[in-house]
């Protein structure tokens, strides 16, 4: 393993003079098929433990949700033309003459999470499931079956992470979660799934812009629309508050006009319905954010395999290595890892570990780095454990 530790030549970027942040809620087209991706990949590994008594090779990272059409309106509208969400990807479906029924857990899994998160979306009724799963190439099903003590990388990739959040990340973070607990749900149930948060800070001041699906079955007429509307901005200025934000300006549903036409209404409470189609891997990354001012990387870590797919385990590898420097190493204020894994190569042995870290006044590289290298060597060798709180849903990929 090729380590390498080096100090942040750049100013922290929660000091710089401008800072951008999204954040796609559960019920944001993208988030949607990141979700499907990632409870197939979930319960294809459940089937071949079952089964066969290990995981066998699937990437099921490939998604595509086309949006329907709907007619909203005060009191409740109508769902006009459902909305078609495309599965795709590669998976061992035959080892042994035993046949796996791909077709059937892709479509449960992907009805199961539905119908537990969108509240007024009726599988039945709203939604049609296409599944376009195929059989892996030979030699990636090959290096999958030739593993041993440990697995074997099946892609060269790169994943990164960072640590800690800052202000304006967490903020984003909390609002859209604020926004989608069930404790909100009660007692403003107008406000849909979907939601995105965009934060931007222009040196001390910070403004958000949330969209917010509202459902039309709970708001009878505009003034209830508006209410809905002020309940949301409050929830976002309570979260600022909280974290010691208190100069703050949230705009609600900014696109809105003045007549019932030309409002943010949905029927099912995602823009799915009509208004805007998703794909896997292009919404929020392992740490929930789309951070622009923040090394990212462009993988699409749902629905790949949890058990040597690097594009998947060294993202959170990377935030998690980073995480525990900061919280473990005295002298480290901030750190980023880079870890690249290269095909075939064991996956606790990447060909380069990449870490820079922005040191507090008075501490000195020399007399940390030990430290530092030995929180990345002890996550590494534990990687190889990660697919068991992947297939259970633990760790969140978005």
């Amino acid at each position: 393993m090729e380590l390498h530790i080096s100090p942040l030549e750049f100013p922290a970027v929660g000091v710089q003079p401008v800072e951008v942040v999204e954040r796609k809620g559960i019920g944001h087209p993208d988030t949607i098929c990141d979700a499907l991706a990632e409870e197939l990949s979930r319960a294809l590994s459940r089937h071949y433990l079952e089964h066969f008594g290990t995981i066998l090779h699937h990437n099921v990272d490939k998604g595509l949700l086309c949006g329907g059409s709907a007619r909203a309106g005060f009191g409740g509208g109508e769902v006009l033309q459902p909305i078609d969400i495309f599965l795709s990807g590669r998976a061992t479906g035959e080892i042994m003459g035993a046949r796996v029924p791909l077709q059937e857990l892709a479509i449960e899994s992907s009805r199961r999470w539905l119908k537990e998160k969108l509240r007024h979306l009726d599988v039945d009724r709203h939604v049609r499931l296409h599944c376009h799963i195929r059989p892996g190439s030979s030699e990636l099903t090959e290096l999958f079956l030739r593993q041993r003590a440990l697995p074997l990388a099946n892609d060269t990739s790169c994943g990164v992470g960072y640590a800690p959040l800052d202000t304006l990340e967490r903020l984003v973070l909390q609002v859209e979660r604020s926004l989608n607990s069930t404790a909100l749900k009660r007692v403003c149930p107008a406000i849909g799934e979907d939601v995105k948060v965009m934060g931007v800070r222009r040196g001390e001041r910070i403004s958000l812009t949330v969209a917010c699906a509202m459902v039309d079955c709970h708001l009878p007429d505009l003034p209830a629309y508006l209410a809905a509307k002020a309940e949301v901005a409050e929830v976002a200025r309570t979260v600022a508050r909280q974290l010691g934000v208190h100069a703050v300006e949230v705009a609600v549903n900014a696109a809105d006009g003045e007549s019932a036409d030309s409002l943010y209404l949905t029927v099912t409470g995602t823009s799915a319905e009509s208004g805007d189609d998703g794909e896997v891997g292009r919404g929020n990354r392992v740490n929930g954010l789309i951070t622009f001012y923040r090394p990212m990387s462009m993988e699409a870590a749902a629905g790949k395999n949890p058990v040597n797919h690097v594009g998947k385990l060294y993202n959170l590898l990377a935030g998690r290595i980073a995480a525990d420097v900061i919280g473990s190493v005295a002298g480290v204020e901030e750190a980023y890892c880079y870890l690249v894994g290269q095909i075939g190569r064991r996956i606790d042995e990447p060909a380069v570990v990449d870490l820079k870290l922005r040191l507090a006044q008075g501490a000195a590289m020399p007399e940390i780095e030990a430290q530092v290298g030995e929180v990345a060597r002890h996550h590494l060798a534990a990687v190889a454990t990660l697919w068991r709180e992947l297939i259970t849903g633990s760790i969140d990929l978005f």
